[in-house]
């Protein structure tokens, strides 16, 4: 018993023009050649049916892959930064963590919260030492966090020991 399909050239065949003798095959050159990579010939019981709708999903998802990352990858970065009153003990410094912590649990729009203390050696915070990142899908997410009670409740428990504050937004991009 023989092979049903005859052999697919290579590229250093002598005929390079040759067609792959069945639609597997063919798909299969396809893919070699699109990804760079060697792939095992489909086995003869795989019918064109079944390799024309793996093709088609494929493709379907190549094509939702390239049109994803320009939009789902981005989010809107809100940097928050504290420079803390002299007096300030690390008990209410602690407590401001916390509380902004908090702040993802009572916010549904908050998609990511980060926090952390500067460890830069180059002494240029101007005083700043905590940063705070939270992320949202949209400015209008950003505006209903600004606006949320729990925000605003947030704001009257820092301000006695803030004595300045820092805030930028930006659209992150992958």
């Amino acid at each position: 018993m023989g092979r049903p399909y005859r052999r697919l050239p290579d590229t250093n065949h002598r005929n390079p023009r040759a067609l792959p003798a069945s639609p597997a095959e063919i798909l299969r050159v396809f893919f070699e050649r699109a990804l760079n990579i060697r792939l095992r010939a489909a086995p003869p019981h795989v019918s064109f049916r079944t390799m024309k709708a793996l093709f088609r999903t494929l493709c379907a998802l190549v094509i939702m892959g390239m049109a994803l990352p320009g939009t789902a990858a981005e989010k809107l970065q809100h940097v928050v930064c504290f420079k803390f009153k002299a007096g300030t003990s690390q008990e209410q410094i602690q407590q401001v963590g916390q509380a902004f912590a908090a702040l993802k649990e009572k916010i549904p729009q908050i998609v990511t919260f980060e926090q952390g203390t500067n460890v830069s050696k180059e002494q240029k915070n101007k005083g700043f030492t905590h940063c705070f990142l939270l992320s949202f899908r949209s400015e209008e997410d950003r505006d209903a966090y600004i606006a949320h009670p729990a925000h605003k409740a947030f704001g009257k428990l820092v301000g006695p020991v803030m004595d300045d504050v820092f805030v930028i937004d930006y659209w992150a991009k992958p």
